[in-house]
């Protein structure tokens, strides 16, 4: 209830105190001296773990003092300040929750100052009162199963634990005051009563101050950090553009963390027009220091590239005068690569797309189908799906489980009467014909070179998982595989591979093209190191040229570290080597002892005449090469004290996405968010929505390996039951018509409807 500062009536007590709220409801009473006592000493005692928060108050002193008369003072202004409203009006104002009381020291006593103690929703020292209950709840750090605990009901916490699922299901305000979702509460909770239900304007006033909290936390987490940032824009359907700015970094403990800053409203399009928002944002969020910025290949992004570079040069946390801002987002790049190589085939393509579109325009034609599926003897799980043809990776798809059909296809040509006369009346009006035997064989020759563009694209999207140690392993063996195909006796496939190997060379050619921190990234990877770059230089482009390349990427690194030591200086001192014998020398198991003293003496063996970081951590061996578990992160938060220094870097390089997915992932939330039925959103609202889910989502605890696989395991279940559901919905079409509402027309009503 929010707080009134207007002076209520005042009504006596049989005590002879008066017990009135400012907003003029009644306080609750104390019966007696006793309880008053009890209630007092009940939250005096309260636990000092309870307060171990940086950001709660500490538990107020139990003394007893007392007043200038000799009176004893009561332990209520603990808790309360008084505070002169007018002439001869004293107010009692609540330290945590800011509710007010009258305190005139003649009329109004303290026994309602301490009873709204006790049931202070804010009092961080509070008891939970009331009897407990059991229930179960999620382990932590993402485990399988439940926990049971005891719990006691809070209306406070049931109402903003449903302001947070409105923003993560991107459910509308108006579904609390619907008569089903009162009854299912209630059911589940009896003691929550109906006037404890908010309103829409009450949970929008929540959501609004869940935003505002959590924008609070991540300020402080990000203030003068230096992070990698990715943006684009989207325009609306009312007309509205929009830019998502997130930032990628890594914590403290060596997790990798993606946050949306701003999802705001901008004027146009213009380079310089985003360069100043992003610039705006930055210095709100108190960020110091852009290490790179990803971006698509639009023209405009260059004029806001250069703009941040000018202004940002200054910067506490810049890097090398920004020299290595400018990162292009390689799913871009890989998208026009294979739209180069789509074109080859596009008459053979554009024949299946129309027999997939015939076979699914009707319930009765995709029976047919199945009719000579079963009459082939072909089994398969995977379903017929229908791509976008401006979505190269859904024409993939498409063409993959359409070549395991061929068989059927061709069939239904000479049998099914109704295929043949629809693809005969099609070629007479100068259309297409249906896909023949040449046609399927095309598709299925680029479809397994498009395997490898597909496999890399999903890599480089990924943001719960370290992008830039493995962009160059999917580049090399692209590059590979393009050249070994410009040399096929295959016409198809060597002008495919002729046209995206221009495209290629236009974006990444030579090597030089690339931003040499993703170089960086694969040395930094313990991995692969210095070797693995120095093979394949060496193999694509020879032993001379490559011995070059990589004498320019260490000396990069080199070039990096000694920056971050002029910039910083190393918190964790490193154990001497007698210091961490005599570490391992406590070792209960005398086996144990002596294998990781002679680790100790190959480390110091390897890093003989090393005068550096680098040249230590470049002189070692690889690790982990045969792990398929292995985690980059993880091996840099156990050596993080071997290399204080370095360590830093690779906090910042390994934390840089190589594709903007991460904030066109937001548009989609948008999208959704910002739907017909739900278009009088303010921007202003629409930002608290889409960056609330995002910060909320990321305090759920996930394994991001268990993750990244159940997301893959998804996509595949989808994509094999694909579009069947759409069949249904279209044979009952009429019948929801005539109810008024279809599975695409959900009456969402916002806020300011």
């Amino acid at each position: 209830m929010d707080s009134s500062t207007n002076v209520p009536s005042v009504s006596t007590q049989a005590d002879g105190s008066t017990a009135m709220q400012a907003d003029g409801s009644t306080a609750a009473e104390v019966d007696g001296a006793t309880a008053t006592a009890t209630a007092t000493q009940e939250v005096a005692a309260a636990t000092q773990a309870e307060a171990t928060d940086g950001e709660l108050p500490p538990i107020p002193p139990s003394v007893v003092s007392k007043t200038g008369n000799g009176r004893k003072k009561s332990l209520a202004w603990n808790h309360f300040e008084k505070v002169k409203v007018d002439e001869g009006v004293t107010m009692a104002v609540c330290n945590y929750c800011k509710k007010s009381y009258q305190a005139n020291s003649k009329s109004c006593g303290t026994s309602n100052l301490l009873a709204h103690v006790t049931i202070c929703p804010k009092n961080p020292n509070r008891e939970d009162k009331g009897q407990k209950t059991l229930a179960f709840e999620p382990k932590n750090d993402g485990d399988d199963g439940f926990k049971l605990v005891s719990t006691t009901f809070s209306v406070e916490a049931s109402r903003k634990a449903l302001a947070e699922m409105i923003i993560i299901d991107e459910l509308p305000f108006r579904c609390v005051e619907g008569y089903g979702f009162k009854k299912y509460v209630t059911t589940l909770q009896p003691k929550l009563r109906l006037k404890d239900i908010p309103s829409r304007q009450t949970v929008a006033r929540d959501v609004i101050g869940i935003y505002n909290c959590e924008r609070e936390k991540l300020r402080k987490s990000l203030k003068g950090c230096r992070v990698c940032l990715t943006t684009d824009t989207w325009t609306s359907i009312q007309n509205l553009n929009y830019m998502c700015l997130t930032s990628h970094f890594i914590d403290d403990d060596w997790k990798l963390h993606k946050r949306i800053l701003n999802f705001c409203q901008v004027e146009d399009h213009k380079g310089e027009t985003i360069g100043r928002k992003i610039e705006m944002s930055l210095r709100e969020w108190g960020i110091d220091g852009i290490f790179t910025l990803t971006v698509d290949n639009a023209s405009s992004n260059l004029t806001t590239i250069k703009f941040l570079q000018r202004v940002t040069k200054d910067w506490n946390g810049t890097v090398l005068g920004n020299e290595y801002m400018h990162m292009r987002c390689c799913a871009h790049i890989l998208n026009l690569i294979v739209g180069e190589g789509l074109k080859e085939i596009d008459a053979s393509v554009a024949r299946v797309r129309e027999a997939v579109k015939y076979v699914k325009s009707s319930p009765n034609r995709n029976q047919t189908f199945r009719n000579f599926m079963e009459r082939l003897g072909i089994e398969s799980k995977s379903l017929l799906c229908l791509d976008v043809p401006t979505r190269w990776n859904s024409t993939y798809l498409m063409l993959e489980t359409a070549e395991k059909f061929e068989k059927v296809f061709l069939r239904m040509d000479f049998e099914d009467d109704g295929y043949s006369s629809y693809f005969r009346s099609k070629e007479d009006s100068g259309g297409l014909g249906s896909p023949c035997m040449s046609d399927f064989q095309n598709c299925r020759a680029f479809v397994t070179f498009l395997r490898l563009f597909y496999n890399a694209t999903k890599k480089f999207s990924g943001s719960l998982y370290v992008t830039s140690n493995a962009f160059f392993d999917e580049i090399f063996v692209i590059q590979e595989s393009i050249s070994h195909l410009v040399k096929s006796q295959n016409t198809l496939l060597k002008n495919t591979a002729t046209n995206m190997q221009t495209k290629f060379e236009k974006y990444w050619g030579g090597g030089d093209k690339i931003n040499p921190l993703l170089y960086v990234a694969v040395v930094l990877d313990p991995r692969k190191k210095l070797r693995f770059l120095k093979f394949s230089f060496s193999e694509i482009y020879g032993k001379e040229v490559g011995n070059v390349m990589v004498d320019e990427v260490k000396d990069l690194l080199m070039k990096l570290y000694t920056f971050y030591c002029s910039v910083n200086s190393p918190n964790v001192q490193e154990p001497s080597g007698s210091e961490r014998a005599q570490m391992v020398g406590d070792a209960s198991d005398p086996y144990v002892m002596v294998h990781s003293r002679y680790e100790l003496f190959l480390e110091a063996e390897q890093s003989v005449g090393c005068s550096n970081e680098v040249d230590k951590y470049l002189a070692e061996n690889c690790d982990g090469r045969r792990d398929v578990n292995f985690e980059v992160l993880g091996w840099w938060k156990d050596n993080s004290s071997r290399y204080p220094m370095l360590s830093k870097v690779a906090k910042d390089v390994l934390a840089v996405p190589v594709s903007t997915v991460a904030s066109e992932s937001a548009f989609s939330t948008g999208g959704r968010i910002v739907d017909p039925f739900r278009s009088s959103l303010s921007p202003l609202m629409v930002q608290n929505l889409v960056c609330a889910q995002n910060w909320l989502q990321a305090t759920v605890p996930i394994s991001y390996r268990q993750s990244r696989d159940e997301v893959e395991a998804l996509e595949e279940e989808f994509h094999d039951l694909d579009l069947n559901q759409q069949t249904s919905s279209s044979a009952s079409a009429s019948t929801s018509s005539k109810l008024g509402s279809s599975l695409g027309k959900r009456p969402i009503i916002s806020v300011e409807d």
